[in-house]
């Protein structure tokens, strides 16, 4: 595995593998990789003849009072998990490299309608920033494939309709959710939760599927169903900023006849905000 720090040392790899005709794999990342990162690249690897993994925390998708300064870093930690897995190449850039301009005047892309509803809604901004860098990464990998967890769904979905409106050709491939023996959704933010918060994170995933197999049965509770999760997370010491069921295409509200549902949640628990969803079909 080789590792590199600058926009040149990228483009050179990247230019030999395209002369030579060799596809192009990307993950990318915030570093502190966890097995939920490590089946991106798996998955990569059997896509495409070349691979490569980006670990980059991205200040602009960080909105004020969040936890930019303390995301973990754990470098030389994620670069022996990489180099085990087989990966080519490990993109490890600083602000410079990405943000010449400077952070405040730089260009940003945005997605709209998608990027201000649920997490954009509760965090402002926070879709443009995801959109800039990954397209930023885009430009300058010129992936085949890109590979996002489906854990952070909304993200996917704005990624995807940004390589569609921009003509991007790249394959932009969802993976499935990993999680704990318990349950829980795995994250770098996991990290933050302390024993007996650790203990009750897993109800996130106890309601999802609670909620699932009610809103199959009874496909005209969604309101009440909706309640109930949110009640039972603040009752269990939760701070919800959403519990909802959405039309699994485009996170748009639910329509008598549609099938493929989503229920989506965000939660805060102590100092972590949680993500996770699951997919529902109605018969």
């Amino acid at each position: 595995m080789k590792t590199v720090h600058t926009l040149d040392e990228l483009r050179a790899e990247i230019r030999r593998w395209k002369g030579a005709g060799e596809t192009i794999a990307l993950a990318p990342t915030m570093g502190n990789l966890h097995d939920g990162h490590l089946s991106l690249l798996r998955e990569a690897r059997r896509l495409a003849k070349r691979t490569v993994v980006s670990i980059f925390v991205n200040p602009i998708q960080f909105g004020k009072g969040e936890d930019y300064e303390k995301y973990p870093s754990t470098l030389a930690e994620d670069q022996e998990k990489l180099a085990a897995e087989g990966l080519d190449l490990l993109f490890a850039p600083d602000l410079r490299q990405l943000y010449p301009a400077g952070m405040e005047t730089d260009t940003r892309v945005t997605v709209p309608e998608i990027s201000n509803i649920l997490c954009g809604q509760f965090r402002p901004g926070h879709f443009s920033g995801v959109a800039t860098v990954v397209s930023k990464l885009f430009i300058n990998t010129m992936p085949d494939y890109a590979l996002f967890g489906e854990k952070d769904y909304q993200q996917l979905l704005v990624i995807k309709r940004m390589v569609k409106d921009l003509c991007f050709p790249i394959e932009i491939i969802g993976m499935p959710i990993m999680r704990e023996t318990d349950g829980l959704a795995m994250s770098s933010r996991n990290a933050y939760l302390d024993p007996v918060q650790r203990g009750k994170a897993s109800l996130i995933y106890q309601l999802l599927k609670e909620s699932a197999a009610k809103l199959a049965q009874s496909p005209d509770a969604i309101l009440e169903i909706e309640v109930a999760a949110l009640t039972r997370l603040s009752a269990a010491g939760f701070r919800p900023e959403y519990f909802t069921a959405r039309r699994a295409a485009d996170l748009a509200p639910h329509s008598p006849g549609d099938k493929q549902l989503i229920l989506l949640t965000a939660a805060w628990l102590g100092g972590a905000r949680l993500l996770d969803n699951l997919r529902v079909e109605l018969q």
